[in-house]
């Protein structure tokens, strides 16, 4: 019987099941699809060590009318999906303040300040250097007055938290971004994080040294999780596998399961999506749209154009048009070609209200564990919640840090 069985196949799927292997147990990693097939595969490709604060909701008037009446393309709701969404929206809200805000940012940095230290020893073990660019990103203005309230912004970042930036004026973001159609105010670049051409492509390549360190990766129905004996069962394409332990790691999905064993976490969902062009002049670094709201990554599938939030049902069918909004506004700026699929692809972002992940034991039940809800940072946490968990299963002592990710909803 393995020790530990690890349910989803993502990026902190499979963080965890890497770092659980390296501490010296069996680990089988469960998903019903490859690894990085689903939401770790559609995300922007960054590892952001800059992200010290999370993404809060506006609390001014204005932003909260721009975003209520569709005048900004950052957030796009619909209404019938706000009953669902009003409860752990309201709290997101609360935690929002200035002051609690704060708080939680002393703790996130501190995740994200060591999110390359973390990816760097499994990126050279995979060999997948040639994946990883490190050279920052940039965000894009186009109104000097939106470039000099983030520039006030960026500096206090790097004052507080030491995230290394640099204010380029219109003219040097040309010089980086020969490719522009346009002038532009100017740019933030961000220039500690890095980028990655195929976030799939990374997590597959994470799993396969899983699997060439001894690691089971098995198709399965997560869902089917029950407890057995002293342990926890899961029923899979080779049958049922038990261990010892059982950590939830489903992204988007974990609370369709953790429901089942009594627990009620306020898990909310931002949906994205993307689509890639084959570019005829697109952007040399990957960059923020900022006043657009949308990011144009350089992957190796052309330019991937991304999305920010859309509020609607789990389930609800696709409504791209923040997507073609972005678009129109990043053909603006440059010549991106034509689309490489022939359709976007979407996916959803697992939220907790006060934007913290889980990484903790399931409360009242041996054996059984979170490692979910990172948010917007799923692709560049995934290795350091994993690190974070595999010390607390494995009795390292864990970190004073994971007191605060402990489970918080009664």
């Amino acid at each position: 019987m393995a020790q530990t069985l690890v349910l989803g196949a993502g990026m902190v799927g499979i963080g965890t099941a890497l770092a659980l292997q390296e501490r010296g147990q069996e680990v089988v990693l469960i998903d019903r699809r490859g690894p990085g097939e689903e939401t770790s595969y559609g995300n922007a490709g960054i590892i952001q060590t800059e992200a010290a604060e999370p993404v809060a909701m506006p609390r001014s008037l204005g932003a909260l009318f721009a975003i209520a009446t569709g005048r900004t393309n950052d957030v796009v709701w619909h209404l019938r999906a706000l009953p669902e969404h009003l409860r752990p929206l309201a709290s997101y809200f609360r935690n929002s303040a200035p002051a609690r805000h704060r708080r939680i940012a002393q703790t996130y940095a501190r995740l994200t300040r060591r999110a390359t230290e973390d990816h760097a020893p499994l990126i050279e073990a995979a060999g997948a250097e040639a994946l990883i660019r490190k050279e920052g990103f940039l965000v894009g203005f186009r109104s000097p007055h939106a470039f000099d309230r983030e520039r006030r912004s960026a500096e206090s970042i790097g004052r507080d938290y030491g995230v290394p930036f640099a204010a380029l004026t219109g003219d040097e973001l040309g010089r980086k971004q020969p490719g522009l159609r346009r002038a532009m105010a100017g740019a933030i670049h961000w220039t500690g994080p890095w980028t990655c051409r195929d976030p799939g492509g990374l997590v597959a390549a994470y799993a396969t040294l899983f699997a060439a360190r001894g690691g089971r990766i098995l198709r399965g129905d997560a869902m089917t999780l029950a407890p057995r004996g002293a342990g926890w069962s899961c029923t899979t394409g080779e049958g049922p596998v038990e261990a010892a332990n059982a950590v939830i790691a489903l992204g988007p999905w974990s609370t369709a399961l953790t429901k089942r064993f009594g627990y009620r976490v306020p898990l909310f969902r931002k949906r994205g999506y993307h689509r890639h062009f084959a570019p005829v002049s697109g952007p040399a670094i990957s960059m923020l749209d900022a006043e657009n709201g949308a990011f144009l990554a350089v992957m190796d599938k052309g330019i991937r154009v991304t999305t920010g939030a859309e509020i609607t049902g789990f389930t609800a069918p696709p409504v791209p048009r923040q997507l073609e909004r972005g678009l129109a506004g990043a053909r603006e700026l440059f010549d991106l070609g034509e689309p490489v699929e022939p359709a976007p692809w979407l996916g959803h972002r697992p939220c907790l209200p006060d934007m913290l992940p889980l990484v903790c034991p399931a409360p009242g039940r041996k054996g059984l564990w979170f490692n979910f809800g990172h948010g917007h940072q799923g692709f560049t946490l995934g290795p350091t919640t994993g690190v974070l968990l595999a010390e607390l299963m494995t009795g390292d002592g864990g970190s004073e840090i994971a007191e605060n990710l402990a489970y918080r909803w009664g």
